[in-house]
């Protein structure tokens, strides 16, 4: 499995490309804007894509779901808690950055807590982790020890908690529940800034200190 990474969008999503050298399919996850820069890279590795997950459903980490599907049966993943936070997606994009993007994507098919989801041999474990939103999730590798966090955990900060659909207390207890239960070594992948892991955040990051 390959991991090719990409920074997109307005508000600079990390957006992650997982490929099979032997399949030559490809997952991606968050696609939150600028497919040309992600279809890019599929090209270049002569990768098709099979799949699209999102770990949540703000907008600025699906509003290059149909662009890269350009009317291919492409599955789009989504958690179920997560359906009515997409429902007002079109709307909210409006009112953040100013321009109308359309219909929100179909969702195909549910991810749902304990399923793996297969990747070139290889599985992602869904782990439901609310409290940033809903049907947020941590998609975690545990063949390559990484976790795909999108906004629960940042290096040294976690997701907001002052959106609709967003609790603190919630969102504390996923970190407690799923991400400080993973070994320390695990990197973990966040929807913005820079990559960490689980030990470093058990150190030093300020809301999990104490």
């Amino acid at each position: 499995m390959i991991l090719e990474h990409v920074v997109v969008g307005p508000l600079q999503v990390n957006c992650f490309i997982l490929g099979c050298e032997t399949s030559g399919e490809a997952v991606v996850i968050d696609p939150g804007g600028h497919p040309g820069a992600i279809q890019a890279i599929l090209e270049r590795r002569g990768w098709e894509l099979t799949a699209i997950i999102a770990t949540h459903a703000h907008f600025d980490h699906i509003l290059a779901v149909d662009a890269l599907r350009e009317d291919r049966h492409v599955p789009f993943y989504l958690h179920p808690d997560d359906e009515p936070v997409l429902a007002v997606q079109r709307e909210i994009t409006r009112s953040w950055l100013g321009f109308d993007p359309g219909p929100m994507p179909r969702v195909d098919a549910h991810l749902l807590p304990g399923t793996h989801f297969p990747v070139c041999g290889g599985s992602l474990e869904v782990a439901h982790t609310p409290g940033h939103s809903p049907g947020s999730v941590t998609l975690i590798d545990h063949t390559h020890r990484r976790a795909f966090v999108g906004d629960v955990i940042f290096a040294g900060s976690i997701g907001r908690t002052d959106i609709p659909g967003g609790d603190f207390s919630t969102l504390m207890e996923s970190i407690r529940r799923v991400i400080l239960t993973l070994p320390d070594d695990y990197q973990l992948l966040p929807g913005h800034g820079a990559f960490t892991t689980v030990g470093t955040e058990r150190r030093l990051n300020p809301f999990l200190r104490g």
